[in-house]
């Protein structure tokens, strides 16, 4: 008996299905019983895995962290887990354990530790799991007899597709296939794994790997056909990182799902998208793509050669007025916070900003701080390279750095204070002057009145501690998609 764990992450209305915990539970499926808990779903998950325990006995607890409220969650429930349970192995894998896997393994519950793709990695580790023997399993890190820690080489990347089609038949559906800006029941997937450039403030190939491997459009194309037939699906989430880099596949992908007739959403690559014909863009549209999320980061050129983004901020203008008169919504991710030059940086990136709006008003931007985090190359952008990371979850679970992970008002010491409230006020701002497409459940008279609100501030760059916009933000609930996803 095999029990998941998904740890508490996001807010009921925003729940969507467990991937990291389907994918390990479709390699074992119809081999070996498994128990899903949804800290979601499940109210009270250490009650929910002691009845488990006492009926079938469980040999491993497998726990998916990732950075901020996940890892928070996870802490009680594996402390609980461990002292009840001293016997039973506890193993974390996802984002986070990949990243830091010494520091998952500093916690005296955590015994193992699965870095990047998990399946095979999964299947090996149960076969070894009487024995202890561990040697050999790529992917694997854990603690030998003496506490010691011991990292395994690294398991190549394999294609989404090379893989078991998730059982989905084993969560209750009406839990996970909620409503969202792209329709009633909206589903995630994730058709890719892996990513080919080397963006040094990005964690992407420090947890997948530096080469993308994506399944068939055949295969994406079925596995969103069981979820629309069997469950009722009619929007999807793609989880990529990197959706589109080839146009035929895109073509012969929209040309596949347009039958379901599902909304859909993603994120892609500003020069790669930049280079389809109109004719390509015509399709994806009306396969059902309502909004593309794009890293564009900066508007600086030399910030983003130094990033090495391998983008212009000629080609994420250029793009903004391509998608508008193809009517895909554009999602323009920027980066605030340079260490070299905060204050310079801020300015620098308001202007562009506010350039985008101006060749196309639907292009959404959601405001980032920099956070440095590991790179495999030991190259973090802005010379930080000598950065210090908690060494403890526990130190991971404390305000400031989980305000850090979630790049939510982080403390850094290039930071001012006074630079970090202008940043929060220009995204208070933004948020006001331009409500996002996203907040589906927002009345228009709370738009207009945010956008009355906010359009002074806006003009006049009056970002300073504008609090009668939080007030309305709040009053009215706004989604912040940096924060709440669909």
């Amino acid at each position: 008996m095999i029990i998941f764990f998904n740890p508490r992450a996001t807010r009921a209305k925003n729940r969507r299905y467990p991937l990291s915990i389907l994918a390990l539970a479709a390699m074992i499926e119809g081999r070996e019983e498994y128990a899903i808990v949804d800290g979601n779903t499940d109210v009270d998950p250490c009650a929910a895995i002691a009845r488990i325990m006492r009926e079938r006995p469980a040999r491993l607890l497998a726990v998916t962290v990732m950075p901020g409220p996940q890892m928070v969650a996870s802490i009680p429930v594996c402390k609980w887990f461990r002292e009840q349970f001293p016997a039973t192995q506890v193993l974390w894998g996802g984002y986070f354990p990949s990243l830091y896997p010494d520091t998952a393994l500093n916690a005296r519950y955590v015994d193992l530790v699965v870095r990047g793709q998990g399946e095979e990695t999964f299947v090996e580790l149960l076969a070894a799991l009487g024995s202890g023997h561990f040697q050999g399993i790529r992917g694997l890190s854990y603690k030998d007899d003496f506490g010691l820690h011991v990292h395994n080489a690294d398991r190549p990347m394999r294609s989404p597709g090379d893989f078991p089609v998730m059982p989905y038949q084993a969560l209750d559906a009406s839990k996970y296939l909620m409503p969202s800006f792209l329709g009633s029941r909206t589903a995630v997937h994730q058709a890719s794994i892996g990513c080919p450039y080397q963006c040094s403030f990005c964690g992407v190939v420090g947890f997948s790997g530096s080469r993308e491997k994506i399944e068939l459009p055949a295969r994406t194309a079925e596995a969103l056909g069981l979820l629309h037939r069997n469950y009722g699906a009619n929007a999807v989430q793609f989880y990529d990182n990197n959706f589109f880099l080839r146009e035929d596949h895109a073509r012969e992908l929209a040309d596949r799902i347009k039958p379901l007739g599902m909304n859909w959403w993603c994120e892609a690559r500003v020069d790669a998208v930049l280079r389809y014909s109109d004719e390509t863009l015509r399709k994806i549209r009306e396969s059902g793509c309502v909004m593309i999320f794009f890293g564009v980061e900066s508007g600086s050129n030399e910030k983003l050669r130094e990033m090495k983004k391998e983008i212009t901020a000629e080609q994420s203008l250029e793009l903004a007025a391509r998608l508008r008169r193809a009517r895909i919504v554009p999602e323009y991710s920027l980066i605030f916070g340079d260490p070299r030059d905060s204050e310079k940086d801020f300015d620098e990136t308001v202007a562009f900003a506010k350039r985008v709006k101006r060749i196309n008003p639907e292009v959404e931007i959601i405001v980032q701080t920099y956070v440095p985090v590991p790179q495999r190359s030991g190259e973090m952008y802005g010379n930080l390279n000598n950065f210090e990371f908690p060494t403890t979850v526990e130190e991971w679970a404390t305000d400031r750095w989980f305000r850090f992970a979630m790049r939510k008002d982080p403390e850094l010491s290039w930071l001012t204070p006074k630079l970090r409230r202008k940043i929060r006020g220009f995204e208070t701002v933004m948020n006001a002057r331009w409500p996002t497409v996203q907040d589906w459940r927002l009345p228009e008279w709370s738009r207009l009145m945010l956008k009355g609100l906010g359009s002074w501030r806006y003009a006049a760059e009056a970002f300073e501690n504008p609090v009668e916009l939080r007030w309305a933000q709040k009053i009215v609930r706004l989604h912040e998609p940096r924060l709440e996803s669909l």
